[in-house]
């Protein structure tokens, strides 16, 4: 039989949302594989509970199967983990102001399809997390990039821009920020600033979504309140994960809020609820009280990898490069001389095997030239160490 020709193609059938979606460029930049890769904040696979775990999951299959392994909703001994570390931290958490979900990426991806329509307005950091503010652009969002220094988000900025907006008439749909251990920056917002921007989310009404990924992974410094406990009039979302205490594989994380979010957010989880099996392994896991003992595990690992990278830094890089020291989490952003250009160095560090962030991955309004973020959470120590001192080779030969 002689081959139908015709004129279709396959593309003609897409919905114009996916003809326009833009293939992910976060990570792409690089074709060849780095021998040493500061690029991805990656967990430590060598941290992970295995045994702990494993002991969890023969518990549940004993004692639980029947439940663990049918159709159904997330253990409620999950959702009682949950709630107690939130009350800890002083955040209201009955369950319906819970929602868990696959990951914390799975529940801020949510937040378009419940606030935003074509056109509205949506606050962000510059940088931030690109990997969750494309999908606001995705759905239509007009981006409007509050400036991050060393304390954090710019909160007197941020004050100028809603009083502009006010005057516009816009009420933008929210606000997403990364208080604790930013991504990409490190930077921790004081008190102060989060008092302050926990007011202005009440006076304008602006919705404030906190992502607290990192808050358990702190090296130094005090605890600061979550925007959250600070919250009295409910105009913060809190978003936190297990990806970064137990492992990033077990995919949950979840929201805590006014009850109308939730249940919205929880109507477009199109999938349904969390897949029961998991999460009764980790409510299991969590609920034997080893949890703790293991973040602080995690803490002096992350602690060690972050001082090897610092002191790596301040031997081997030109001394114009200004590397700001996190209190916690994964990441550490440099600041680069105006002679030197991100792009430019993440070429000529391929040619060495080493890959970064440039920071224009991390901003939504095409800025970023100046910096890169270094993620030291994958990488083992003698790895860190190595990639530091020929990237520092390579800054040393840019700048001749």
């Amino acid at each position: 039989m002689a081959p139908i020709t015709h004129s279709y193609e396959i593309a003609d059938l897409f919905a114009e949302r996916a003809k326009n979606l833009a293939p992910p460029t976060y990570g792409t930049e690089l074709t060849k594989i780095a021998t040493v890769s500061f690029t991805y904040g990656l967990a430590d696979p060598t941290l992970f509970p295995h045994t702990d775990l494993a002991a969890a999951t023969a518990d549940v299959l004993a004692q639980e199967a029947a439940i663990a392994l049918n159709y159904g909703p997330p253990s409620a001994q999950l959702y009682e983990q949950i709630s107690l570390g939130l009350q800890a931290q002083g955040i209201p958490a009955d369950r319906d102001r819970l929602l868990i979900g696959y990951g914390s990426g799975q529940i801020l991806g949510l937040l378009p399809d419940v606030f935003i329509e074509p056109g509205d307005v949506a606050i962000v950091e510059g940088p931030t997390f690109l990997g969750v503010v494309a999908r606001f652009v995705h759905a239509g969002a007009r981006l409007i990039t509050i400036p991050v220094d060393e304390l954090g988000m710019n909160v007197d900025a941020l004050e100028e821009t809603l009083s502009d907006l006010k005057k516009q008439g816009i009420r933008p749909r929210f606000i997403y920020t990364i208080p604790t251990f930013h991504n990409p920056t490190g930077t921790t917002m004081p008190l102060f600033r989060r008092q302050k921007l926990v007011a202005m989310a009440a006076e304008y009404g602006v919705l404030v979504v906190e992502d607290d990924a990192y808050k358990d992974l702190r090296f130094q410094g005090e605890t600061v309140p979550s925007l959250a406990s600070l919250d009295q009039e409910g105009w913060v979302l809190y978003v936190s994960t297990f990806s970064k205490i137990i492992a990033p594989g077990v995919r949950l994380g979840w929201a805590c809020g006014d009850p109308a979010i939730i249940e919205r957010l929880a109507m477009f989880k199109s999938e349904g609820p969390v897949g029961p099996f998991v999460s009764h392994v980790v409510g299991r896991y969590c609920a034997t009280g080893k949890l703790d003992a293991h973040i602080q595990k995690l803490i002096a690992s992350y602690r060690h990898k972050c001082n090897l990278l610092l002191d790596a830094i301040a031997a081997e890089f030109p001394g114009d490069i200004v590397a700001l020291r996190p209190d916690g989490g994964f990441f550490v952003w440099c600041k680069l001389p105006q002679n030197i250009t991100a792009k430019a160095i993440l070429s000529a560090c391929a040619e060495h095997g080493i890959s970064f962030l440039p920071g224009t991955r991390c901003y939504a309004n095409g800025q970023g030239d100046d910096a890169i973020r270094l993620a030291f959470s994958f990488q083992p120590n003698d790895k860190i160490v190595e990639g530091i001192a020929t990237l520092g080779k390579v800054l040393c030969q840019w700048q001749r």
